[in-house]
């Protein structure tokens, strides 16, 4: 019977006294700075376009007595949208420690509801930020991160040294081909072919022993990121790994609004073409967008996976006190 065995939680409390110390260590290191916390909300107005992200809705109110049913509403897979709404507002360097929902995300290293650390930083160039995350994860995994070296690769680095392609002028064959090696037997286009790759080949091999940011992603996954103005075919972004494990994802913040908007709508042609949910815009970051987004960088870092490394763990569960089966 549900309920009757799988009412504690899997983390023990030596766990949940790391956990807690971590996150003061975090709370420790952006009031160091002046960087302000802030809160927002979880269940949000908008889904998120990104086709690899799949957005939880839920409804707020049952159905009205004519049979109608009420708006539906969201829970937010990151505060990125409400932040960056803050940032136009005034509201200067800010970070949130926060839960995040995306669903159909389970595995050794993912859970449904799991924790972000995001924040934003106003004049930052994208080096500056990196060394700042780089700092903060020294931080978190003390003595553990004394030997290890802080490296930094382009996304056209790592794929030649991994699998001796170059990801930006590769014939499609050639993807295709080393995706078949890594067990992917299905059709699918240069950017998914890129992502398994990223995933699958490449990831797992950066960061063994060292703290590896990756930079400069193909302009069609730039996302929120600005495109580098010296090669337009890659965007602004980076990522981080450690052991493996990617552990944060980092933008020079895109402040266009009409460029923000048309790769909204080139999302949602692809989630129809893909079969997947429809999804509306956000006309408020949008609008955020258009009366002025201070020049900025941002990034988002995995919490739990980043105190498993802390503990040693190997699965994110080991650091979770209820895993979505146990909430």
């Amino acid at each position: 019977m549900t309920g009757s065995s799988d009412w504690r939680p899997t983390a023990s409390r030596q766990m949940l006294r790391l956990r807690g110390a971590l996150l003061a260590r975090a709370r420790g290191f952006f009031a160091h700075r002046g960087v302000l916390e802030v809160d927002t909300p979880i269940v949000v107005n908008a889904p998120v376009t990104d086709v690899h992200i799949h957005t939880a809705r839920v409804m707020l109110e049952p159905a009205s007595p004519g049979g109608a049913t009420r708006q539906p509403f969201f829970l937010h897979t990151s505060p990125e949208y409400a932040m960056k709404r803050l940032l136009a507002a005034g509201a200067g360097d800010i970070y949130q420690i926060c839960h995040v929902v995306r669903a159909l995300e389970r595995g050794r290293l993912h859970n449904a509801e799991f924790t972000l650390i995001e924040w934003y930083r106003l004049g930052f160039s994208l080096d500056a930020l990196m060394s700042e995350v780089e700092s903060l994860v020294r931080e978190l995994l003390g003595a553990t991160t004394a030997s290890r070296a802080g490296v930094r690769v382009s996304y056209r680095e790592a794929f030649l040294q991994a699998l001796e392609l170059d990801p930006f002028t590769a014939p499609l064959e050639q993807l295709v081909e080393h995706a078949h090696r890594a067990g992917f037997e299905g059709t699918a286009d240069r950017d998914e072919l890129l992502e398994l790759l990223m995933g699958a080949v490449v990831g797992p091999r950066l960061g063994q022993g060292t703290l590896t940011f990756v930079h400069g992603y193909p302009a069609s996954q730039a996302a929120l990121a600005r495109l580098d103005p010296h090669d337009p075919r890659a965007a602004q972004r980076f990522e981080l790994y450690c052991d493996g494990i990617e552990l944060a994802n980092g933008f020079y913040e895109l402040a266009s609004a009409r460029e923000q908007r048309n790769r909204f709508e080139r999302d949602v042609a692809e989630r129809r073409r893909l079969g997947l949910p429809d999804a509306t815009l956000d006309e408020r970051l949008l609008a955020a967008l258009d009366a002025g987004l201070p020049d900025c960088c941002g990034v988002a870092l995995g919490f739990d996976r980043t105190l498993m490394l802390a503990a040693g763990a190997e699965r994110i569960d080991a650091v979770l006190p209820f895993p979505i089966e146990r909430a």
